[in-house]
């Protein structure tokens, strides 16, 4: 009986597991309604974060299903009808050595794939293009320092101004941040007053933004779309008014849309003259 009620068990889990993938799909870049999963990936990061948690789900699935085993058997094995005279053996040596060093074992298999997930996604070690995440109360700043180093404000729009706009309510901005696909992207982040954190879950990253330091995080989108993340670090009253949104386009859209934000955008004070910065991103497209 009690193995039935594991495998049923075990056969819900498998399905709800590849059942959730095909929902998120749908609604890549975004939370929808009553997920149980993490966000579609649409980064490589962000891929290999989804193949490390499943790993780990099978592994806490196995310790969870052995534990409630082992209570099971303790429970029928040992109660005072089934076990009235109770043997005074203690301290069983191999059992001692086994609970000790089987945990460490496990912790030893988990530790190589997690530390393999936290090197790769460090750094991109061959970036093709910067952008500057500046956090602010309650808002965010941009910077394209290799596209003539024009900067924009980027807020959160009202209810009726995100539904105007078919954007997710708390999550619409008047100037969203666009980036281009199939492009190695380094992401500077840091901070104009107070902590914040810049996250992007269908993205794979977050990272904090300190002020007075520089961090670094990558990213390199996989299809066209939006997404959506918001800041993760509690800075102040209206810490859950300050989101992000991202919106992928082709190498070719983004090199168009630079031409027409270095106009209509204002340059970061002290920076190069835009006609000195001609990046070397939008010459290869073209």
């Amino acid at each position: 009986m009690i193995p039935r009620i594991f495998a049923l068990v075990a056969a819900f889990v498998s399905t709800v597991m590849w059942a959730l993938p095909a929902m998120a799909e749908t609604m890549t870049g975004q939370p929808f309604d009553k997920q149980l999963n993490l966000q579609a990936a649409a980064s490589p990061v962000m891929d290999k974060i989804h193949h490390f948690h499943d790993f780990l789900l099978i592994i806490i699935f196995v310790i969870a299903i052995f534990v409630l085993a082992l209570l099971l058997w303790v429970i029928l094995r040992y109660n005072a009808r089934a076990n009235p005279v109770p043997k005074k053996t203690t301290h069983n040596v191999t059992l001692e050595i086994i609970w000790t060093v089987l945990p460490i074992l496990i912790l030893v298999v988990v530790a190589l794939p997690s530390v393999d997930l936290i090197k790769f996604a460090d750094k991109a070690e061959k970036s093709e293009l910067t952008i500057k995440a500046i956090g602010k109360q309650w808002y965010w700043t941009y910077e394209y320092p290799d596209n003539g180093n024009f900067t924009f404000d980027s807020y959160i729009l009202k209810d009726e101004e995100a539904k105007k706009a078919g954007m997710p309510r708390l999550l619409g901005v008047d100037n969203v941040l666009v980036l281009p696909t199939e492009t190695n992207i380094r992401i500077q982040v840091t901070a104009g007053d107070v902590l914040h954190s810049f996250t992007v879950p269908a993205l794979g990253f977050k990272k904090d933004a300190v002020p007075g330091r520089i961090n670094e995080t990558w990213t390199r989108i996989d299809k066209p779309g939006m997404y959506y993340g918001q800041c993760s670090e509690l800075c102040g009253a209206n810490h859950g008014f300050m989101p992000i949104a991202v919106k992928a386009v082709t190498k070719e859209e983004f090199a168009a849309w630079v031409k027409d934000a270095q106009s209509k955008f204002p340059k970061v004070e002290g920076s190069a003259s835009i006609e000195s910065s001609s990046i070397k991103f939008i010459a290869a497209v073209n």
